[in-house]
């Protein structure tokens, strides 16, 4: 039996289409970063890959399971197959018109058409803007702000351990007048800015709106009493190489 993967832990409570919006655009947003085990026609030929369709009332769909054993086991046994990111396979996909069943059978069952698989690729191809202005206030955050994001930037920022130092979470009063939130970042290489900055542009997306948004920084701030602190978790270690009897014989290699 196939053993609960992310996926179906999202769903385990509330199937996906019986999920409110927000918690359906949670499990879409691990989708995209979910390696996919996707059916294919006949084995690739070179670089080239046919996808195994098939025709449903709302038109013609993939299958694609998060685990390759779950897959063989829906069609009944072994299967031409392809691994890849959730997000590459969904932009082929409505860029064709087309669906995909994920994980049929399984708590994480879903089955996308292409407006759902477009909605997908949109949220994911958010851009963030660069701006130099700076906040003249910084508060603590609002709960309601604190009720929506403590958590998934927690998942987030633990995915960047090693990248980052930690991160704070701040209220920001803008020159503009507008009032939002502001996540500062610390620690992070320049070479690696942007890529944090776009994988938080894109955790963005699939929240609910919260007023005046979430604005990501890397400068030094001075941080005002109840700023939220955020420490990813440290990688874990390698596991140490096996200390070798030093009475055992020798090991040949020929």
């Amino acid at each position: 039996m196939t053993d609960a993967t992310p996926l179906d832990r999202l769903s385990a409570r509330v199937p996906f289409h019986d999920a409110d919006p927000a918690q359906r655009a949670l499990v879409l947003r691990q989708l995209a970063d979910t390696e996919l085990y996707v059916a294919l026609a006949r084995d690739p030929a070179g670089d080239r890959a046919e996808l195994r369709m098939f025709d449903l009332p709302g038109g013609p769909v993939a299958l694609a399971c998060d685990d390759a054993a779950a897959l063989a086991g829906f069609l009944g046994g072994p299967v031409a197959h392809l691994a890849l990111p959730g997000r590459v396979l969904a932009a082929e996909l409505a860029a064709a018109g087309q669906g995909l069943l994920v994980n049929p059978g399984r708590a994480s069952e879903m089955l996308l058409d292409a407006a759902a698989l477009g909605w997908l690729v949109g949220a994911l191809a958010g851009a963030p803007e660069a701006a130099e202005a700076a906040p003249l206030r910084l508060t603590p955050p609002a709960p309601e702000a604190l009720t929506v994001l403590a958590e998934p930037l927690a998942g987030r920022l633990g995915d960047m351990a090693g990248m980052i130092a930690g991160a704070a979470l701040v209220g920001a009063v803008w020159p503009d007048g507008r009032t939002g939130h502001l996540l500062a970042v610390a620690g992070a290489a320049e070479a690696d800015r942007p890529a944090i900055a776009k994988a938080l542009a894109e955790l963005a997306a699939f929240l609910p709106e919260i007023s005046g948004g979430l604005d990501v920084t890397f400068e030094t701030l001075a941080l005002p009493q109840g700023a939220v602190t955020i420490e990813p978790a440290a990688p874990a270690p390698a596991p140490a190489p096996p200390r070798r009897d030093p009475d055992a014989p020798p090991r040949l290699r020929w």
